[in-house]
C-alpha cells in the first residue's frame, strides 16, 4: 500500500494553509509550545527548560531568560514541524500566550523594568495581603500583584512613584509581541479582584485601594497602571514586526497573525481539561499544585486558604493554590539519574521519572511511616513564610524506594487536600467531575491513582494531560479565531465550544480511589499535620 509523503499529508497542508493555532506557555520549569491543527489536536511541540533564581531572598527570572527561552522553544517547535511534515512553519492561524500567574512586573514610562520580576513563589508580602484582605473583605493572597504593590509601598521602595504600568508575565510577553497591553480575565483575577459580571477589575475595590494609599501622594491611580481586561473570544492584537523578531529571528514567520487574550496557567489548565462549566474542577500538578472548582454560587465566608479567581470566560472559580508541588520529586529523580550514570548505566530522565512513579504505586498505603515535606518555598496555606524540604522517619518506618516515592507524591498533594477539605466540607462546594493535568501526569496510570486517593474522589485524565496549559492556550487562540472577533459575553459560549471542539477528543480515562489507598493517605496526612512543627523548627534552625 502506497504511503503519503509527509509534505503531502493533510497535516502538512493545514500547516501550509495556516489552519493551525500556536500556544506558548511559560511554566515554572519549562517553556512549552504546542501547534494544533483543525481538529484542535497537537501537531508538533517545542520546549525549553529554565529555572527561577533566588536572588537576595527574591524568587525571580531575568527578562533576558524570557526571550532566550521563547526563541529556543519556538525554534524547537519549528524544527519538529520541518522534520515531521517536510515543510517550514511560516504561517499560523492564531497565537496565544500563557504563563504562571501572579507576581509583580512593574515598568516605568519608558517600558523599563523597575525591579526584578517577583514571581508567585515569593512570600514576603504577608503584611500587605492581610491589610488588603481586611480592606476588601475578600481573601487577597500574598502572591497577587496588588499584594506585591502594596508591600512595596509599605516598605517605602523608591520605584513605586515611577510605576507607569503593571503586568503579568503572560501579559508582558503578549504586549511585546503585539503592542497591546491587555490581559485575559483569568490572569487578571490574580492581579486584583475582578467583577465577574462586568468582566473587569472591581471598580469599588479599586477606589478603596486608592483611598487607602492616598497619604502617599502617588502620581497614579491603580486603574491607570493595570492592563485592560479581556475575556476569551475577544481579539487581542496581531503579531507586529518587532514581535515577530522576538519570536522568530529567522524572519520566516509572517506578520499580522491574530492573538487571543493572554492567560494564566490556571485558566489554560481549565481549558485543557474542559472544566470551565459550573461544578467542574481540575487539579494541576507541576512545580506548584493547585485545584480550580468552578462555582455555581458564591462562597459563604472568606477563607485564608481559598482564592476566588475567574475562568477565561469570566465565571467565578474557587482556587486552592500551593506554592510547592512536584519540585522534590524532580529533585529525587535527578539524584537517582546521577546514581545510574555513576554506576555506569546512564538512564534518560524520562525513564528515571517513570520508574520512580511506578514504584510509588506499589509502596505501602501510608508510605511505610515515612514523612516528607516538599516545602522549597514558603506556603501561605499553612502559615509558613519559608520552606525547608525534609525527609524524616521513626525507627520503625520502612525506608524503601517504593515508600520513599509514595511519601514524596503524598507530600506534593497533602497541602492541597487541606484546602480542598474547606471547600467540600465547610463550604459544601459540589463538583461533578475532577480532571487532572500537568507534568506529574506524564507517566500514564501512575500519579492519577495516588491523586484519587489523596482527594478521595474519582480523577479523570485526558490524553493531552502532559501538554497542559500550552495546549489550553492554543485552543483559546483557535476559539478567538473561530469566533471572528466577536466578544464572548456569555461564559457558556466557551463551554459549548470546548464540548464540541475538544470534548470528544480528550480520550479521558477515569480512576476511582482504592479504599486501602484512601486510608493510607489519611494516615499520612495526620502525620503531615502533626509534623508541621518539625518544618517550622527547620526554618528557624537552618536560617
Amino acid at each position: 500500500m502506497a504511503t503519503t509523503p509527509a509534505g503531502d499529508s493533510p497535516a502538512a497542508q493545514a500547516i501550509l494553509d495556516g489552519r493551525t493555532a500556536l500556544g506558548i506557555e511559560f511554566g515554572s520549569t519549562r517553556i512549552k509550545a504546542v501547534l494544533i491543527g483543525p481538529d484542535h489536536m497537537p501537531l508538533a511541540t517545542g520546549g525549553h527548560t529554565w529555572e527561577s533564581q533566588c536572588v537576595d531572598g527574591v524568587w525571580t527570572y531575568p527578562l533576558s531568560a524570557v526571550w532566550d527561552g521563547l526563541r529556543a522553544c519556538y525554534a524547537s517547535l519549528a524544527q519538529q514541524v520541518t522534520q515531521r511534515y517536510a515543510t517550514e512553519l511560516t504561517r499560523v492561524g492564531a497565537i496565544g500566550v500563557s504563563a504562571m500567574m501572579h507576581g509583580y512586573l512593574a515598568f516605568d514610562a519608558a517600558d523599563e523594568l523597575l525591579v526584578p520580576f517577583r514571581t508567585w513563589r515569593n512570600t514576603n508580602t504577608g503584611p500587605a495581603a492581610d491589610r488588603l484582605t481586611e480592606l476588601f473583605g475578600a481573601h487577597i493572597p500574598q502572591r497577587w500583584s496588588v499584594a506585591h504593590l502594596l508591600q512595596a509601598i509599605i516598605d517605602g521602595e523608591e520605584h513605586v512613584a515611577r510605576v507607569a504600568h503593571l503586568n503579568t508575565l503572560a501579559g508582558y510577553v503578549h504586549s511585546c509581541l503585539t503592542g497591546e497591553r491587555v490581559v485575559g480575565i483569568g490572569d487578571a483575577s490574580g492581579m486584583f479582584p475582578v467583577d465577574n459580571a462586568a468582566h473587569d477589575f472591581d471598580q469599588d475595590l479599586l477606589a478603596r485601594f486608592d483611598a487607602a494609599v492616598a497619604a502617599e501622594q502617588l502620581p497614579w491611580r491603580l486603574a491607570d497602571v493595570l492592563p485592560t481586561v479581556l475575556v476569551a473570544g475577544q481579539p487581542a492584537g496581531r503579531l507586529t514586526e518587532a514581535g515577530a523578531q522576538l519570536l522568530d529571528p529567522s524572519g520566516k514567520l509572517c506578520l499580522g497573525i491574530p492573538f487571543c487574550p493572554p492567560e494564566g496557567d490556571a485558566g489554560t489548565g481549565m481549558v485543557a481539561t474542559n472544566s470551565v462549566a459550573p461544578r467542574t474542577g481540575n487539579v494541576s500538578v507541576g512545580t506548584s499544585i493547585f485545584a480550580m472548582l468552578v462555582l455555581d454560587e458564591p462562597l459563604r465566608e472568606v477563607h485564608q486558604e481559598i482564592d476566588v479567581v475567574a475562568t477565561p470566560a469570566g465565571a467565578a472559580v474557587a482556587m486552592v493554590h500551593c506554592n510547592n508541588g512536584a519540585n522534590e520529586i524532580d529533585a529525587w529523580a535527578g539524584v537517582f539519574g546521577e546514581f545510574a550514570a555513576a554506576a555506569g548505566f546512564p538512564v534518560p530522565t524520562a525513564r528515571v521519572f517513570e520508574a520512580l512513579m511506578r514504584s510509588a504505586l506499589v509502596g505501602e498505603p501510608d508510605g511505610g511511616g515515612l514523612l516528607a515535606y516538599n516545602y522549597l518555598a514558603g506556603e501561605e496555606l499553612v502559615g509558613l513564610a519559608a520552606g525547608r524540604p525534609l525527609l524524616t522517619r521513626g525507627p520503625d518506618a520502612r525506608l524503601t524506594l517504593a515508600n520513599l516515592m509514595r511519601a514524596q507524591v503524598f507530600a506534593a498533594v497533602a497541602t492541597l487536600r487541606m484546602g480542598m477539605d474547606i471547600l467540600t466540607g465547610e463550604e459544601g462546594v459540589r463538583v461533578d467531575a475532577m480532571f487532572a493535568h500537568g507534568g506529574l501526569l506524564t507517566t500514564e496510570g501512575t500519579a492519577e491513582h495516588l491523586l484519587a486517593a489523596a482527594l478521595d474522589a474519582p480523577v479523570s485524565v485526558g490524553q493531552s494531560a502532559g501538554e497542559g496549559g500550552a495546549w489550553g492556550i492554543a485552543v483559546l487562540a483557535a476559539y478567538a479565531r473561530d469566533r471572528s472577533g466577536l466578544a464572548a459575553d456569555d461564559p457558556a459560549a466557551l463551554t459549548d465550544f470546548l464540548n464540541s471542539a475538544i470534548g470528544p477528543r480528550l480520550g479521558v480515562r477515569t480512576v476511582a480511589p482504592e479504599p486501602a489507598d484512601v486510608a493510607g493517605f489519611a494516615a499520612y496526612l495526620r502525620r503531615f499535620r502533626d509534623g508541621l512543627a518539625i518544618q517550622r523548627a527547620a526554618i528557624t534552625a537552618l536560617g
